[in-house]
Order: structure tokens, then C-alpha cells, then sequence
């Protein structure tokens, strides 16, 4: 295992000084884990230590996850990137945009031009969009008494789109409808077939929708940041008798089963002498699938769950099956092409397929794009490469 002294030290000041709440970071190469540490406690004011299997909701992670899923249909013929996904979610038939006239600010819903496709929906080009960074869909959802996806309620995802299919990128409630799609392709609930295919190969024995005793023991408290920065818990939970399970957002997991995950990429799609995806299908989901369209700027509709939003402002960014992609190296090191996410409650990863390493920090902080964790999570990961360079 490395020693990342200045990495400790950065973390233990910045959980110390309550700047964050607790958290758990961990790094890994191909070969297997190198680097994990947990700071801080799991709720700021009380005593149980944060600890490197505590559980985390992972949020927008579980993104991945379940497009992972997806693609192992895609290579079982059982899903079609680019057929039109209604035919097998008729819910998505005759899906409409949702159009405001800038002037009077008058609402409309008009026809889609074109059919939805999975791509399309792994991609954020399908059309739909957050309330969350989308104030005009916050305005047509809160006319219309729809819930936000978090629910995990089926009215959540009857939402309008707020453009046509494949004409731009925005972050949006496409891979929830993927989950959809490999429960109607599969013939299994979105939760079994995770954990057949994706969490028992890997041994992500703690990775799941539904807490168990066990993951409920070793939860880590939600907090808010307030006006002062100050760090207040919060009740928080996902349903855990949902409508449906949220593939765009549902899991809960630790670091550890997540760098499984991780690992898995970094080896080319096998782990523990299992293949769970295939070399090319994991090459195929690392490219560029949004040509020429690019990841845009999301500006915070609702304040108390997320910043406004821009990850490496300084290039352009790229959207693989389903991962950003960076166009350029970064200050921290990371190669070109690499592959990072994040959820909601300031969890981020990244996997450099180029260097064959990746990593995670997991937090439970609202809102979204917390400069102080972003600022952290970059002194991790240079700290990570800069032991990759010495190791070498």
C-alpha cells in the first residue's frame, strides 16, 4: 500500500478544522488497491469515527453501474444502442418538449422530432434534463405537482423533455429509463440483476439499494452546508420500498466496492477471474459518443442541493457510455481520455484507462459541487499521481 503524507494531512486538517464532514478516500491500479484512508467522523458532532467501510449513498455513481448492465445486454443482442427505445418502454412513446416563450414566459409542449434511443439516454442527448440545474423544467414540474426523481416514484419520470433528441447535451433522468430498460430486457428488477451480474463477480458486498442491517450499522450521516459554511446533519434517505429503483441515482456502497468497479475498467472489463464486460465494449463505452456536441455548464436551479456546476472549466469536455470524458490532461495528472463522475452528495471518481489508475472520495455534503471537497479530491488525486510517477 503508498503513504500519501501530505494527502493524510491535507484531509485529517480539513476534517479537524470541520471545513467537511467526514470522508473516505481510496486509489487503485490495475494490480489492485494501493491507497485508502477515512477522516472525520460519520456525523459531525457525534462520536462513531468515519471509517474505510462506512457506506455512503453514492448517488449519480450508480449511473455507470447501471449502464454497465445495459451494455451486457448489448453484447447478449439484448438491447440496441440505436433502435428506438420505445419499442421496449412504450412510456417513451410521443414524448414531448417542453418549450417557454422567452418573452411572456408563457409554457407549451410540443411534439419530439425524432424517437429516443439508448444511446441517447446513456449519453444526456436524449432530451432530459434535472429540475435541479433546469429552472424552467423546476417550473413546469412544480405546476404540475410532479416529484423530483429522488422520490423514486413513477410520477417523477413523467417529465416533459426540454429538447429534442440528440440536439445537445444536458445531465438529465436518461439512465433511470435505462434502468428501465434492462429490467424489460433482462426479465429481472434493476436490484437483482445488479447483483447477479455486476455486484456478487465483484464482490461489492455492499453495494445495494435496500440497506441491510448491516450497511444501516456503518452509514454515514447526511450534512448541509449552511450560508456560513457551517455543517448541520440532515435527515436524508433513499425510499427503501421505491415505485421503482433509480438506476440514474439509487445505490448506497463504500469506497472499497467501488474501486472493484473501478478496477474491473482498469483491467479491461474482468475482475477476479471474471469477465463482466468485454475488452471492446469497455473500449467502446471509454469513446466519445456525443460528436460534436460538448458537456455545458449547469447552473443551479435549487441552491440547497447543488452549486453551479463546471468541471474543468478551462477545456472541452466530452461524454462517454456513461462517463465524462477530459480532452486534455489535467493539473492533477490525469491522462486525456479519462473517464470521472460524480454524485450528488459531493462523492467523484475517476479511472484513467492511459496510466491504469483510478480513485474516489465519498463525502455526504449538500449542495453539489462543494468547492472545499472539490478542492480536496484534486490534492488527492495529484498526490495519487505523483506516487504513480515515483513508483515508476
Amino acid at each position: 500500500m503508498w503513504t500519501l503524507p501530505a494527502v493524510d494531512e491535507s484531509l485529517r486538517r480539513a476534517t479537524e478544522a470541520g471545513e467537511v464532514p467526514g470522508l473516505v478516500v481510496a486509489a487503485a491500479t490495475d494490480d489492485g488497491l494501493v491507497y485508502e484512508a477515512a477522516f472525520g467522523k460519520r456525523e459531525v458532532g457525534k462520536p462513531a469515527a468515519m471509517t474505510t467501510d462506512s457506506v455512503f449513498w453514492i448517488a449519480s455513481m450508480t449511473k455507470a453501474i447501471t449502464c454497465t448492465a445495459a451494455m451486457q445486454l448489448v453484447e447478449r443482442g439484448k438491447l440496441k444502442l440505436d433502435d428506438p427505445i420505445e419499442t421496449l418502454l412504450p412510456q417513451l412513446a410521443g414524448r414531448q418538449v417542453l418549450e417557454v416563450d422567452p418573452s411572456s414566459g408563457d409554457a407549451r409542449l410540443r411534439p419530439a422530432k425524432r424517437a429516443i434511443t439508448l444511446r441517447q439516454l446513456m449519453t444526456h442527448t436524449s432530451g432530459f434534463a434535472y429540475n435541479m440545474w433546469n429552472a424552467k423544467l423546476l417550473a413546469h414540474m412544480e405546476r404540475n405537482d410532479i416529484p423530483g426523481v429522488a422520490s423514486c416514484a413513477e410520477k417523477a419520470l413523467a417529465i416533459p423533455l426540454s429538447s429534442d433528441p440528440g440536439e445537445r447535451w444536458e445531465y438529465g433522468i436518461g439512465i433511470d429509463f435505462v434502468g428501465k430498460a434492462v429490467e424489460a430486457a433482462s426479465g429481472k428488477r434493476l436490484d437483482t440483476y445488479l447483483a447477479d451480474h455486476i455486484f456478487a463477480p465483484l464482490k461489492m458486498s455492499d453495494t445495494t439499494f435496500r440497506l441491510g442491517e448491516s450497511q444501516r450499522a456503518r452509514l454515514v450521516s447526511m450534512h448541509a452546508r449552511d450560508a456560513d459554511s457551517a455543517l448541520t446533519p440532515i435527515a436524508f434517505e433513499i425510499p427503501q420500498e421505491p415505485e421503482f429503483h433509480m438506476g440514474g441515482g439509487g445505490l448506497y456502497g463504500t469506497a472499497r466496492d467501488y474501486i472493484a468497479f473501478i478496477r474491473m475498467f482498469l483491467n479491461g472489463g474482468t475482475l477476479h477471474g471474471t469477465q463482466i464486460l468485454r475488452p471492446e465494449t469497455v473500449s467502446l463505452m471509454a469513446q466519445n459518443h456525443i460528436g460534436d456536441l460538448s458537456v455545458t455548464r449547469l447552473p443551479s436551479a435549487m441552491a440547497g442541493l447543488s452549486n453551479d456546476v463546471e468541471l474543468f472549466p478551462e477545456q472541452e469536455k466530452k461524454w462517454g457510455l456513461s462517463f465524462l470524458i477530459n480532452t486534455k490532461t489535467t493539473a492533477q495528472g490525469r491522462s486525456a481520455g479519462s473517464l470521472a463522475w460524480a454524485g450528488l452528495a459531493n462523492t467523484y471518481f475517476w479511472i484513467d484507462p492511459s496510466r491504469k489508475i483510478g480513485g474516489v472520495i465519498l463525502t455526504q455534503l449538500l449542495p453539489f459541487a462543494d468547492p472545499t471537497v472539490l478542492q480536496l479530491f484534486g490534492e488527492f488525486e495529484s498526490g495519487a499521481y505523483r506516487e504513480l510517477d515515483r513508483q515508476k
